[in-house]
């Protein structure tokens, strides 16, 4: 079943969705950031379709996120690399499995995450300027350059 498109937002949230929200994308983000980059081998490890694999690499590489760079000519084979753009998603992912490691994760973290400190690090959102974290009742929202109000 194919999901609405929220394209028509003006809203950072729903923009990034139009490009990362379908279910796999992310899991396919993941699996580059953390080595694997030929198709096969995403494929064996997620176990997903090969047409969805391959419709989500080429959403990904169509929009800048990932390269498809060949490294075999007879017969041609590809593999895909995280542009600047791909790993700036590193934190959406290391969020996301802080997320699940405090709340779908019963018997504790599957993986973790290890800094070049060498600490088990857990992702944290934090303000850039005075580098305390940001919380929900901490913060409030105003109009950026871009906000214009929606019409219904």
């Amino acid at each position: 079943m194919k999901r609405t498109s929220v394209a028509h937002l003006n809203c950072s949230v729903a923009q990034t969705l139009e490009v990362v929200g379908e279910w796999w994308t992310l899991l396919v983000v993941r699996n580059l950031m953390f080595g694997q980059r030929r198709f096969e081998a995403i494929q064996g490890d997620l176990g997903i379709a090969r047409n969805i694999l391959s419709d989500r690499l080429g959403t990904l590489v169509a929009h800048g996120i990932v390269d498809r760079v060949k490294y075999q000519d007879h017969p041609e084979r590809y593999e895909y690399r995280l542009t600047e753009k791909g790993r700036d998603l590193f934190g959406v992912i290391a969020a996301l499995m802080a997320w699940g490691d405090r709340w779908a994760a019963p018997e504790g973290p599957p993986i973790h995450i290890v800094h070049r400190c060498g600490e088990v690090a857990t992702a944290t959102v934090v303000c850039d300027h005075c580098k305390e974290p940001l919380v929900l009742d901490e913060v409030r929202v105003t109009a950026g350059p871009a906000w214009r109000r929606t019409t219904a």
